[in-house]
């Protein structure tokens, strides 16, 4: 029988960011994963300013990562183009393996242990304990969380999962080509959105979501020609990784002995690209609350708290995906009131005040430019 303080299940950003915060509190922790290394997901890979600053708080040095810096967001649909630049601080395109290395180290370093090729099987709770049943064997543990992504079988054995809503899939690939911006570009269409990130000096990673089930990387990416002329003559990287169905909901992120941090918690959608700096403040206040009472008391509420800000400005991106021709008339407002944008911005936490000369442009052009 193997005994822990806490058994995290899930080894991406938010399990890791979950074990480290624990650590840090003199709590023993352990992660498990079903997966191997290197640990990859289909992603947009993009970190705002804000996730850069959690990311830094847990101990990674994001100065040493193999990683491309990005100033702002630029939207953009035939000729309307809308860019926010970011006064604090800049976002970080990286690699999702690249990430979960320095994760790995700096958990390891902490003390936590991680266990991959080990899957969950099982669990119940007795009173104060929590008895989980992995492949690795029997463990004995005060808290059990998962942090195991959009389909999480922790969320799902202790009856918190929520109703099914509007799906949408994900597919990603990445290209060995110089980003030709400083922004991360997100072109729409009436069938979903091209996210593209750079994510190293000679790399961008194109990232498309849609309503469409299809793992045709290169017909969907044919929706977006401005982003096919751009990768003209770049040579794929890797394969095609798909993602989804996005939109997994929770009825709460805690109950008794068990918690859920990051995407388990409740998913909404991929468009404000804050999953990182949610997930690891989620993990952050969860390990407070932990280490104060010895339970998961308020919990609900911090991340209710955490993620408001986030769930309402998904919820108006969701209107614009799902609305194209109001999407098409609030981009040409925002062409016309660019202050707005920059307070919509401000709002998601992407834009923590604006600079002279640093704010929200918005134009009307047939190709824009960095």
């Amino acid at each position: 029988m193997h005994r822990a303080d806490v058994l995290v299940v899930g080894a991406g950003p938010a399990g890791l960011a979950t074990a480290i915060a624990f650590a840090r509190r003199g709590l023993e922790a352990c992660v498990v994963d079903r997966r191997r290394a290197p640990l990859d997901k289909a992603c947009g890979e993009g970190i705002m300013p804000a996730g850069v600053r959690a990311l830094q708080r847990l101990g990674v040095v994001t100065d040493q990562l193999d990683a491309a810096a990005f100033e702002g967001v630029r939207f953009v649909e035939g000729a309307i183009a809308c860019e926010g630049r970011f006064a604090g601080g800049t976002g970080l395109g990286v690699r999702r393996t690249e990430l979960s290395r320095a994760l790995i180290d700096v958990a390891t370093r902490a003390g936590v242990e991680i266990r991959l090729g080990c899957s969950l099987r099982d669990f119940d709770r007795d009173g104060d304990v929590v008895r989980a049943r992995t492949r690795d064997g029997d463990w004995r543990v005060r808290l059990l969380v998962g942090a195991d992504g959009l389909h999480s079988t922790v969320r799902e054995r202790a009856g918190l999962s929520g109703p099914d809503r509007a799906r949408r899939f994900g597919l990603r690939r990445h290209f060995r080509i110089a980003p030709w911006s400083r922004l991360v570009e997100v072109h729409w269409c009436d069938r979903g959105e091209a996210y593209v990130t750079p994510v190293a000096r000679d790399e961008v990673g194109v990232a498309i979501l849609g309503a469409a089930k299809d793992r045709d990387f290169d017909r969907e990416l044919a929706r977006f020609p401005e982003v096919v002329a751009r990768l003209a003559g770049a040579a794929p990287v890797d394969g095609v990784r798909g993602a989804g169905p996005f939109w997994q909901s929770a009825k709460r992120p805690a109950a008794e002995r068990v918690a859920l941090v990051g995407d388990a918690a409740g998913y909404t959608d991929a468009v404000t690209g804050e999953g990182i700096s949610l997930a690891i403040r989620g993990a952050e206040a969860l390990a407070r609350i932990f280490a104060e009472s010895d339970g998961v008391v308020g919990y609900d509420r911090a991340w209710r708290g955490i993620t408001r800000e986030h769930r309402a400005f998904a919820a108006l991106l969701r209107l614009a995906v799902d609305h194209p021709g109001s999407r098409r008339a609030a981009f040409r407002a925002l062409a016309r009131m660019p202050w707005f944008f920059e307070v919509l911005l401000r709002r998601a936490g992407e834009v923590d005040q604006a600079l002279p000369g640093t704010g929200p442009r918005c134009e009307a052009s047939a190709s824009p430019t960095s």
